[in-house]
C-alpha cells in the first residue's frame, strides 16, 4: 500500500532513509510525472519540470498554477507529446505515482524502485499498483519484464528497503 484508506500517506509510512532516497532521486531527474493527487514536497519541488496526469483536460495544457508543469490527459495525447510540451525530450523521468500512473509506464520502465516497509500495515489502503492485492507488486513487475536486482536497506531499525527492478 502507498496510502491509507483515505488516500493519504500516513506518517507511519514516512522513514528518513526512504525520504532521502526519494529526494535524491528527484534531484537527479529531468522530469517528474505524477497524477493530480500525488505530489512531492521538497524545497526544490516548485522548480522541477513536471507532467501531471489528469482527466480534467482533453489533451495537453500548461498548468495555470505552476509554470513548470504540464497537464496531460493520457487518453488524449501521447507521453512523448507531453514531454515535448514540457520542454523535456531526453533524460530521466521520475514516475512518482499514483497506482494508475505507475501502471501507464509498466512497459516503459528501465528501472522501477520498489520501496517496502514490511512492519507497516494499512488495512483498506490504496495499493501501489492496480491488481494488488490479487497479485503482489513483485508479480506485476515481473509480468512486465522487470526483475529484481540490488536491494538497499534504507532504514535498518524498521527493515525499510528498496529494490531496483530492472528491464532485461
Amino acid at each position: 500500500m502507498l496510502a491509507d484508506a483515505a488516500g493519504l500517506m500516513p506518517e507511519s509510512l514516512k522513514f528518513p532513509g526512504d525520504q532521502r532516497f526519494f529526494n535524491d532521486a528527484l534531484e537527479r531527474a529531468d522530469l517528474i510525472v505524477h497524477g493530480r493527487n500525488s505530489f512531492e514536497d521538497q524545497p526544490n519541488s516548485p522548480r522541477r519540470r513536471r507532467i501531471i496526469a489528469t482527466r480534467k483536460v482533453a489533451t495537453l495544457t500548461p498548468d495555470p498554477s505552476n509554470p513548470n508543469a504540464t497537464l496531460w490527459n493520457p487518453a488524449g495525447a501521447s507521453f512523448d507529446d507531453a514531454c515535448a510540451q514540457a520542454g523535456v525530450t531526453a533524460g530521466t523521468a521520475a514516475i512518482i505515482g499514483g497506482p494508475e500512473i505507475f501502471a501507464l509506464f509498466f512497459d516503459r520502465y528501465d528501472t522501477f524502485w520498489l520501496s517496502q516497509a514490511p512492519r507497516v500495515q494499512l488495512p483498506g489502503g490504496e495499493p501501489c499498483f492496480p491488481g494488488v492485492p490479487a497479485q503482489t507488486p513483485e508479480q506485476l513487475l515481473a509480468a512486465h519484464g522487470l526483475s529484481p536486482h540490488e536491494v538497499t536497506l534504507l532504514d535498518p531499525a524498521d527493515d525499510v528497503r528498496v529494490t531496483a527492478w530492472r528491464r532485461g
